[in-house]
């Protein structure tokens, strides 16, 4: 095994930081060979099958041309759930888990109707299933691939969330339910923040599910806005993940239209990256 782990390092060192090598070599070994972390740790010593050794060779093949190791892997952890991911949906992030655990602290009910728009692997609505039993739950996606990797992730946790197919800019043309809690992570990231961005999320992650145009950044806010104004109980809670360089845009837009109580909030990188405001 130790060789193994030689081999992933010596592969690996220069294209990505040591630490997320190591978290790499912990992840594959579960993966690959079901080890526990504490099994990683003790098991040293174990000689790796000829069939497990090939497959670390492709995984690593993979990873030294960034693909995502939650896409190499098909799954990932959000929440104390195991969701299974594609380049059909954006891999889940620390941050939306923090928007989460918001919502979560903040909804007073114990049964809301919620609506999570953009849901794309599923990871909020399944989150806010799991934390609350008897809320009822809705997620909306235009794309019936996500979709698709949403409802296998209701079943494999066995969690009931009805999901819906619709392009919520066009909102105008179907009729909806009310809702207490409409919570979503649209598409953000502008155009000319591009060059920023890592090989591995620019070049596998679904570019419909990340960018917008440089002249209308907000134009799912806008629209997700208005539609809570429309749906969203009085009360209500509407909560973002947004562009951490679009807070006071963000403000300018929500207090234009007549939302109460707007919050910004600091995830744990000390970026702006959550809002949470009132019908």
């Amino acid at each position: 095994m130790q060789p193994v782990i030689q081999y992933i390092e010596k592969e690996l060192n220069g294209l990505y930081p040591s630490e997320e090598i190591k978290a790499f070599i912990r992840i594959i070994f579960e993966h690959v060979c079901g080890f526990s972390y504490t099994q990683f740790i003790t098991t040293r010593d174990k000689i790796l099958s000829h069939a497990e050794k090939e497959t670390i060779e492709r995984i690593v093949i993979r990873l030294k041309m960034f693909e995502p190791i939650q896409y190499i892997l098909g799954e990932t952890e959000f929440y104390g759930l195991r969701l299974n991911v594609n380049p059909s949906v954006l891999i889940p992030r620390q941050e939306t888990e923090e928007l989460v655990q918001w919502i979560l602290e903040t909804n007073w009910l114990k049964s809301p109707a919620i609506l999570d728009i953009g849901t794309g692997s599923g990871c909020i609505a399944l989150a806010l299933q799991k934390e609350l039993p008897a809320a009822e739950v809705n997620a909306v996606d235009f794309s019936v691939k996500a979709l698709e990797t949403a409802h296998g992730n209701a079943q494999k946790n066995r969690l009931q969330v009805n999901f819906i197919e619709s392009d919520i800019l066009k909102w105008r043309h179907r009729k909806w339910e009310n809702f207490d809690v409409i919570v979503s992570n649209p598409p953000y990231v502008r155009e000319l923040e591009k060059e920023k961005m890592q090989p591995n999320v620019l070049e596998f992650e679904p570019a419909t599910a990340l960018f917008v145009s440089d002249s209308d950044p907000l134009i799912f806010y806008r629209e997700i806005s208005k539609f809570a104004l429309k749906y969203l109980q009085n009360n209500g809670f509407l909560f973002f993940e947004i562009n951490e360089s679009l807070g006071k845009e963000m403000i300018r837009l929500l207090s234009g239209l007549g939302f109460k109580k707007i919050t910004i909030k600091r995830d744990l990188n000390n970026k702006e990256r959550m809002l949470c405001c009132q019908r």
